[in-house]
């Protein structure tokens, strides 16, 4: 199991730097262009900033922040032949294949720094284009990364992910997922192709819904297998953020939702074992035992009713940010509802 999840999730939680990163800034432009590519130029909003491209990105390098959600919508895009560097992975995904097309990308040789990943000299060795980060927290000079200022001041537009801009994760929804996808189709020139994915997802997840309405809301762990992100035992269960939305539309709600203001709870297992968990969701992240730590969940705590009836699922990209996550609401619409399907 790797440690750069725990280690990268911790320090996005405890760092709350996002006035540097986010601040506003005048619009990004390019020096050498003379004229914009047909379709273009194609400007966003994004945390403050005005970025404007004049013709799709070709150099384009992804940080890590403990995310697939990034590269996992320029392979769902098709224009995964534009990265130059990328750094997420998760080792395993819902999506056929996917795992491998991003094992399979250029990392740009780069050794990710103390705060697990592109430091600000490694960054500017790649002369992006486009960078990509999950948060705010990856463009800020306090941690080595290199600012969006600095970027800009080699003509490398930056790109921060939605509900990034505050680093509040608790907030994020299905939508963000959709806007996500939107955002890259327009800045790649491919928002057909992006407005088709959101479509058929979104039909795939009210048709799954409507099988499920009037089921019971059982009540659902969702926990990260085999990581610690606090004190406590069970310190990387998820509470808030998209992970309720995938729960609400498979027909379950989250057992452990008022254990925390923020996207995590970190539980004792009292707690854990005072809760009657009727089923089960476990998030794998380069966790190749998932299936033995969900189990040897369901035996530690026989009472659940989650155990009795061995209800669980392991699942990774797609119970997060990310074009997949019609895939996590069927997954789990089937374990809570089997009857259903």
């Amino acid at each position: 199991m790797s440690s750069h999840r725990p280690a990268a999730l911790a320090l996005i939680a405890a760092v709350g730097l996002t006035t540097a990163a986010c601040a506003g800034s005048p619009e990004t432009t390019d020096a050498k262009a003379t004229a914009s590519a047909p379709g273009y130029p194609v400007t966003l909003e994004n945390c403050g900033t005005k970025q404007t491209f004049t013709k799709a990105p070709e150099r384009v390098v992804v940080m890590n922040g403990a995310s697939v959600a990034e590269v996992s919508t320029l392979l769902a895009l098709g224009v995964q032949d534009r990265i130059v560097a990328n750094q997420q992975s998760y080792g395993q995904s819902e999506v056929p294949g996917r795992a491998d097309a991003i094992k399979a990308l250029p990392n740009g040789g780069i050794k990710q720094n103390d705060a697990f990943d592109i430091s600000r000299e490694a960054m500017l060795q790649q002369r992006p284009d486009l960078v990509l980060s999950n948060t705010s927290y990856g463009f800020n000079a306090k941690n080595g990364f290199a600012t969006r200022d600095q970027l800009k001041a080699v003509n490398a537009r930056t790109y921060i992910s939605p509900q990034g801009c505050a680093e509040d994760p608790s907030r994020m929804t299905l939508q963000d997922s959709d806007t996500l996808l939107r955002d890259m189709g327009k800045v790649f020139g491919v928002e057909d192709k992006a407005e088709k994915i959101i479509a058929d997802s979104r039909k795939r997840i009210a048709d799954i819904s409507a099988k499920v309405e009037g089921k019971p809301k059982l009540k659902t762990m969702v926990i990260f297998s085999n990581m610690s992100m606090g004190a406590n035992e069970f310190s990387a269960v998820a509470a808030k953020g998209i992970y309720n939305d995938i729960l609400a539309k498979a027909g379950g709600t989250n057992a452990f939702e008022s254990a925390s203001d923020t996207s995590f709870a970190d539980l004792s297992k009292e707690k854990v074992a005072a809760t009657d968990v009727e089923a089960l969701v476990v998030i794998a992240y380069n966790d190749p035992n998932v299936t033995a730590y969900a189990q040897k969940l369901l035996k530690e705590f026989p009472q659940w009713t989650a155990s009795k009836k061995n209800k669980y699922v392991v699942l990774s990209d797609s119970m997060y940010l990310g074009p997949s996550n019609d895939l996590a609401v069927e997954k789990v619409a089937k374990v809570l509802h089997p009857e259903a399907f």
